[in-house]
């Protein structure tokens, strides 16, 4: 009996999805949106947490790929290069996001041990190897989304979505120092969030 055939458009080359951009192609542009753009929206849902959004954020996105591929020089991959595009489109969108649900950071750092100037409690593990585990990664993202929003972003920019310091100033427009800074009470409010969690209780 005649094998079914596989009617799945193949993925096309880097190289060639590169050059039918540059092209103006619509099959390019088609394969771009196969290839990578349930991939671009996750990255733009992390960022903006809102579906809409992170539509609107895709879309700004692909637009400016139209507009600047041909000035892609591949000094980068392309799917790092759309990385940065679509980062760039979500961070913009939450200028007009109402946040929500949001608690003051300073309500949320850790308390200190008086004398040894640090908190007084421990995590067996970091936050970051948490959220590699399915049974906690939802407890994890419930505790992200609390977070004010410039300390919210930085740890989907640092801890998640891989930027360095430099890099995540870069994208924010500020400086490594007050990256540093906020990135550091970040953290030390997200483990604070996610101490039951750690101590076996449900949050």
């Amino acid at each position: 009996m005649d094998q079914p055939l596989n009617t799945a458009p193949a993925a096309m080359s880097e190289a060639a999805l590169i050059d039918g951009l540059k092209r103006g192609e619509d099959a390019a542009f088609a394969a771009l949106l196969r290839q990578h753009g349930n991939y671009l929206y996750r990255v733009a849902l992390r960022i903006t947490r809102n579906e809409t959004e992170a539509g609107e954020a895709l879309q700004e996105a692909l637009i400016g790929t139209f507009r600047s591929i041909r000035t892609f020089e591949a000094r980068s991959s392309l799917k790092t290069w759309l990385h940065r595009l679509v980062v760039n489109s979500a961070l913009m969108r939450l200028r007009v996001i109402e946040r929500k649900g949001e608690v003051s950071i300073d309500e949320l750092d850790p308390p200190m041990d008086e004398e040894r100037d640090e908190p007084t409690w421990r995590f067996a593990e970091s936050v970051e190897a948490a959220l590699t585990r399915d049974s906690v990664r939802a407890a994890v993202t419930r505790a992200i989304d609390q977070l004010p929003e410039q300390y919210r972003i930085l740890i989907v920019l640092r801890d998640i979505e891989g930027y360095d310091t430099r890099e995540a100033a870069e994208l924010l427009g500020d400086t490594e120092g007050n990256v540093k800074v906020r990135l550091h009470r970040a953290r030390g409010a997200l483990k604070r969030l996610l101490e039951p969690l750690y101590r076996g209780e449900a949050l």
